[in-house]
């Protein structure tokens, strides 16, 4: 049975991927933040198995690292790796106004040094899996080539973090047989903003079918690494 680990797995993306790999046959390892969001907990009542529940914070060095020790607990291989959580503080102050840079250093420690945290932790295994695939997801905000914001600093740069360790990373790990992607996910009916943005145009279980499309296609394996969850090419 091939294994998949996703953080951000309470709610909104994260939940859609799990969602869908169970479904798709594959064992789960969830990475949970919000211990008072129920949803995973029903879920493994249907799979109880395949599904597995792992105390996750990707801002935290040591959580990262307890939950790499469960994981190898319970395995010794991944197939894929998708490091989908992710924050954004409502910090829309331009460069005339006063900036929160705590609220940015947040963010960069959880959009941006988060996913290689938790990459750090279970590269070993997943160079042991047969899919070899890592994900980071990435958004349209960190493109320089599109950029059209006049604001969002904390969250547009941590992305374009995201989108410069993702090259990195597939740099080193094409030598490994492993593919990396960093994909924008479309503007999400999610809860990043603390409520379901209902103000968005994109169903989280569309996006995460379409991503799930997108990484098992045979025709990106070799290709770019920066798409949107269509599958279409974004510039850096």
């Amino acid at each position: 049975m091939k294994k998949v680990y996703i953080t951000g797995a309470d709610r909104g993306l994260g939940f859609a991927f799990v969602n869908k790999f169970l479904k798709e046959g594959y064992k789960v390892f969830a990475g949970r933040y919000l211990e008072e969001w129920d949803d995973l907990v029903e879920l493994k009542k249907e799979y109880p198995d395949v599904l597995k529940l792992i105390p996750l914070d990707v801002g935290e060095d040591n959580s990262v690292k307890k939950a790499a020790q469960k994981i190898k607990q319970k395995t010794d291989s991944l197939d894929i790796l998708i490091n989908n959580a992710g924050i954004f503080y409502d910090e829309n102050g331009d460069i005339f106004e006063k900036l929160d840079f705590e609220i940015m250093k947040d963010m960069f420690n959880v959009n941006a040094l988060g996913p290689l945290r938790v990459t750090n932790s279970v590269i070993d295994l997943l160079i042991k899996g047969q899919d070899k695939i890592l994900v980071n997801i990435s958004s349209e905000a960190g493109s320089c080539g599109e950029a059209w914001r006049k604001m969002e600093y904390g969250y547009c740069m941590s992305k374009t973090a995201v989108n410069k360790q993702s090259v990195i990373l597939q740099n080193h790990l094409k030598d490994y047989g492993i593919k990396v992607f960093a994909i924008h996910p479309g503007y999400l009916k999610s809860y990043m903003l603390g409520e379901k943005n209902m103000e968005a145009d994109v169903e989280p279980n569309e996006s995460a079918k379409k991503i799930y499309d997108l990484i098992k296609s045979k025709d990106k394996l070799e290709k770019h690494i920066y798409y949107d969850y269509l599958g279409e090419e974004l510039e850096w």
